[in-house]
């Protein structure tokens, strides 16, 4: 189950944030969050000596909490998507189809012409798109 998704901008300003759970978890969500920031870094800074993950943009499991796991994803524009997931027994396909239909609805969202680079989403199509897309998460597994 999904409990949190996060866009951050390329300078580590959140574009859009949203807990699926209480209102008690919304700051530890936050808190998680902003410390998968410095994963990010760690990891887009310093990459491994595979070939093949140089032009990889799903980063994976950035790191698992006791009750959580946080997935990321980097953009060629440098701006992070965040996933932060109470399952712990997520499969990576899963986690990968839902990123790319992430970052295809952030594409929609900021290709909108009324819309300023670098400032909050806060279009309301844009979190009909992700409350559907994380309500689907998952389903494919279970067909």
């Amino acid at each position: 189950m999904i409990v949190c998704v996060a866009v951050v901008g390329h300078q580590n300003n959140p574009l859009y944030l949203q807990s699926f759970t209480e209102a008690d978890d919304a700051l530890k969500l936050h808190h998680i969050v902003h410390c998968s920031l410095d994963v990010i870094d760690e990891r887009v800074n310093n990459p491994k000596k595979i070939g093949s993950m140089l032009n990889e943009t799903f980063l994976g499991l950035l790191y698992p909490t006791e009750n959580y796991k946080v997935y990321g994803y980097l953009t060629n524009t440098k701006v992070k998507f965040i996933l932060v997931t109470r399952d712990l027994d997520v499969r990576d396909a899963d986690v990968r189809n839902f990123f790319r239909r992430f970052h295809t609805a952030y594409v929609d969202a900021v290709s909108n012409p009324f819309h300023e680079p670098g400032k909050k989403i806060t279009s309301r199509i844009f979190a009909e798109r992700v409350s559907t897309i994380v309500k689907s998460f998952g389903l494919s597994a279970a067909v």
